[in-house]
């Protein structure tokens, strides 16, 4: 090892593997590690009203746990993938050595958020995706009379 850091890696602080403390607001979805990732949804900080620790209750009500002030136990709940959409500016890439289609995406979120992507399609992906748009297709101009 040449004592450089690594231009590739993340700076990760004191310790290889430590991450930023996660310190939930109230409101946020919270997963409790001590709860075998029970999701919960932050209702008390600490320090409010003199809760010295988190207070979680399940998102669809019923009954509430605490959780340590520090939030060693919690972990951010990301925002889930509801569905992806062809980016209009790219073009889709075969690659032949690997075998492999590229559709650039870009996957929207229940939160709002998006992010690009690429669907990445093996050779027998390819042509099961091809049958199926095909058949999209067939009824498409079936149901409308029209072309594309």
């Amino acid at each position: 090892m040449t004592g450089r850091r690594s231009t590739h890696l993340p700076s990760q602080g004191a310790e290889l593997g430590t991450a930023a403390p996660f310190f939930p607001q109230l409101g946020d979805l919270a997963a409790d590690t001590t709860r075998k990732g029970q999701v919960g949804v932050v209702v008390a900080l600490p320090g409010e009203d003199s809760a010295t620790t988190y207070h979680l209750r399940p998102p669809g009500g019923g009954p509430a746990w605490s959780a340590p002030a520090d939030g060693t136990t919690l972990r951010p709940v990301p925002a889930q993938a509801t569905h992806a959409t062809l980016l209009p500016s790219r073009d889709a890439v075969y690659d032949p050595r690997a075998r492999q289609g590229s559709v650039p995406v870009e996957f929207h979120f229940e939160d709002g958020s998006t992010h690009e992507g690429a669907l990445v399609l093996t050779s027998a992906e390819l042509e099961r995706l091809y049958a199926q748009i095909s058949r999209l297709l067939t009824a498409h101009e079936n149901a409308f009379g029209e072309t594309s």
